[in-house]
């Protein structure tokens, strides 16, 4: 049986009981990360002692009859609250099928999350599931000698240079968000980030105010000028702290501040007990620079997954010829991005 969860209570009641989640999964990051044309849902899977969820955000096609669902931002996809021994992955599916029907969503796509091991194998069977490159991670179990020794040289350099110049400290949302709202957008100016990297003040008063999971801002002070040169965006929760939004003043770039945020984090997540410490991956999942500057942290990674599920192959061509206003009997509707029929015009990797 489907049911779809959509109030507070019962999502996070839901919650409560799984095990291996992360913040990504959660009522209140849902609701901060929707736009307006999008709409959170949880939808339950029950069958005998089994319990599965699976979070999405639902949205409208517009000029049509049809919906289609995605993913919040991160790493999402289904949890399992039980998974009874005699557990028939083929029926889920089957009911799953149905209810896409049912509500006429032709398409689904879900960002998987690489750190929960039965998603894989759960969603597997209904659409394709797609790798798209590599995250990385600092294994927060080795003891932080072993950690430090898994820097590469240059990093440890940096590190060590910018702790003798300036200091950290856990800033609050009174006194400092304004300050790190500003440093955030002037990195992302910096580096020429699209329009879908910048948030609303609301944003990150959500983010640090949530009682779901917990927020941590991290900033970095010049001791010689006492100027705030740089902050962090840490989140926590179950075994996984993720490193998620970061700026810094581009007439301190030099000092490395990011850097040392980071590992300063990676120590006080390590004496807290957290198992993961997800740096994540490069931007579009490519190996670029960004995922290179991780990289120097550890050699451990993860891989990145996406599941895309196509439920109504007719209703989906359709969609996608009006779209790029062409015949494309002869093509396989592989533009590069998905759904297809929302591609910017100039499509572009997912």
């Amino acid at each position: 049986m489907i049911e779809v969860i959509k109030d507070k209570k019962e999502w996070n009641e839901l919650l409560a009981k799984v095990k291996e989640m992360d913040f990504y999964h959660t009522y209140d990051y849902h609701h901060l990360s929707k736009t307006k044309k999008e709409s959170p849902i949880l939808l339950k899977y029950t069958t005998g002692n089994t319990i599965l969820v699976l979070p999405l955000l639902l949205r409208a096609i517009e000029n049509s009859i049809y919906k289609d669902a995605t993913s919040v931002y991160g790493y999402s996809g289904l949890l399992v609250l039980k998974l009874d021994p005699q557990f028939n992955k083929a029926d889920f599916h089957k009911e799953l099928n149905a209810y896409f029907n049912e509500n006429k969503i032709i398409s689904v796509f879900s960002r998987l999350h690489p750190y929960i091991h039965h998603q894989e194998d759960l969603h597997s069977g209904l659409g394709t599931i797609i790798e798209l490159g590599k995250v990385v991670y600092i294994d927060l179990t080795d003891p932080q000698d072993v950690q430090r020794a898994k820097y590469n040289r240059r990093l440890k350099t940096y590190v060590n240079k910018a702790r003798k110049l300036c200091s950290v400290f856990e800033g609050n949302k009174e006194e400092h968000l304004n300050i790190f709202i500003r440093l955030y957008e002037e990195n992302m100016r910096r580096v020429n980030a699209d329009d879908h990297y910048f948030f609303d003040t609301d944003y990150y008063h959500q983010l640090l105010s949530s009682k779901e999971f917990e927020t941590k801002l991290m900033l970095c002070q010049h001791k010689k000028t006492k100027e705030i040169i740089a902050g962090a965006l840490f989140m926590k929760m179950g075994n996984i702290v993720q490193y998620h939004l970061s700026g810094l003043s581009n007439e301190y770039f030099q000092l490395n501040p990011i850097k040392l945020l980071i590992d300063e984090m990676r120590v006080n997540a390590t004496n807290e007990g957290y198992k993961y410490f997800n740096l994540g991956g490069g931007l579009g999942s490519e190996e670029d620079s960004l995922f290179k500057f991780k990289r120097g942290f550890s050699k451990e990674h993860k891989t990145f997954k996406i599941w895309k599920y196509i439920v109504d192959e007719k209703a989906y061509k359709a969609l996608t010829k009006n779209h790029f206003k062409s015949d494309l009997d002869n093509e396989d509707f592989n533009v590069g991005y998905f759904p297809a029929y929302r591609a910017p015009l100039k499509a572009q990797k997912i």
